[in-house]
């Protein structure tokens, strides 16, 4: 679907304030849509500010409406006179704050997910769902993908290991995922793609974000592990290719499935401080050095890390298959050093730390 051919029609973007949803709003204004996003509450001035001012960036093509992921029909007046819902919207906690798995985890996305796929089924005009999934639906410890065919990371597979106790998070974007291909397999007048994505860094358009994406990494900012860098690695995804291949997955016809969106090679905590000092090599916090297992393996437990946690990630790193981001979205991924280096940035932004 080209900008020409859509004319005035308008997409959705559920979440529109948050770390994905305000990349993927200014992307698609910058691209001649006409957009609607959906806010939690339009009287949280900070998490709207951002979109406020795309308002004022693109006079009258994006609208702001209210909508929680908990309320029947609260997606209705968004998605009216929509060709595209992109359903970005999504709970997003740190583990630590996870006090009940299914209460505050699945239920908000599989709830949500439930009720945005019942407004499409109200919405005559939808053609197409763009999902944002996860590469935690795909797979739930790193040790699982060790299974998978060379030990590689690919769409084929489904997360069948975690559970509302053990990873709530990737175990709700699963059954959310799931419950959307089977309302896209029960009809024929709407398609869906998957988004799935590896821990998504880079520079934030937001102000206040309590997602936790962009304090993924505060631990090792803040210097916890300066006495030397856990053998912990990371799936990573740039938020701007995100979005790229949020709009890519509308636009191309013949896209269809779930895409990987992620580096081919995982990244290092001790990696990522050596790609950080690269810049700041004046930061004390940053390890120098990376630790051996045993004292992790010893002192995990002390920082919420079980044995079973350590055992199925510690020193384990796989490979990503991303080849068809790129061949049929046309997804060019950056250098994590640039991902990393904004998203630091953003961090220290953020604190006011100069």
């Amino acid at each position: 679907m080209s900008v020409g051919a859509h004319g005035s029609t308008a997409v959705l973007v559920t979440g529109g304030s948050g770390f994905v949803g305000s990349h993927l709003v200014r992307r698609l204004l910058e691209r001649g849509y006409e957009v609607h996003t959906t806010v939690r509450s339009s009287a949280d001035a900070a998490k709207a500010r951002p979109l406020r001012e795309m308002q004022e960036a693109f006079p009258g093509r994006l609208s702001l409406f209210e909508a929680d992921l908990l309320t029947e029909g609260s997606f209705d007046a968004a998605m009216s006179g929509c060709r595209v819902v992109f359903h970005v919207a999504s709970p997003f906690l740190m583990p630590e704050r996870i006090k009940d798995g299914r209460r505050d985890m699945v239920d908000p996305a599989l709830l949500g997910t439930r009720n945005v796929l019942a407004s499409i089924e109200r919405s005559p005009t939808v053609e197409r769902l763009v999902f944002t999934s996860t590469v935690g639906a795909i797979f739930g410890d790193y040790a699982d993908v060790l299974h998978m065919t060379d030990a590689v990371l690919s769409e084929r597979y489904f997360n069948t290991t975690s559970t509302v106790e053990n990873n709530p998070y990737h175990y709700a974007k699963t059954v959310a995922e799931r419950a959307a291909w089977q309302a896209e397999a029960a009809q024929d007048r709407w398609r869906m793609v998957s988004v799935n994505p590896g821990l998504i860094l880079g520079p934030s358009l937001t102000p206040t974000s309590r997602s936790g994406s962009l304090f993924l990494l505060e631990e090792l900012f803040k210097g916890y592990f300066f006495y030397g860098a856990p053998d912990f690695s990371f799936t990573t995804a740039d938020v701007r290719e995100v979005a790229e291949a949020h709009v890519a997955a509308a636009e191309n016809p013949d896209a269809k499935g779930r895409y990987i969106v992620a580096d081919r090679t995982m990244t290092s905590f001790h990696e990522m401080s050596r790609i950080i000092r690269t810049r700041y090599p004046r930061d004390l916090r940053l390890p120098r050095t990376a630790l051996p297992h045993w004292p992790v393996r010893i002192l995990g437990p002390a920082f919420g890390l079980t044995q079973d946690y350590i055992r199925k990630h510690l020193g384990i790193r796989f490979r990503v298959d991303n080849s068809r981001s790129v061949t049929e979205l046309g997804i060019t991924y950056r250098p994590i050093e640039q991902t990393l280096l904004d998203h630091y940035e953003a961090w220290r932004n953020q604190r006011g730390a100069k």
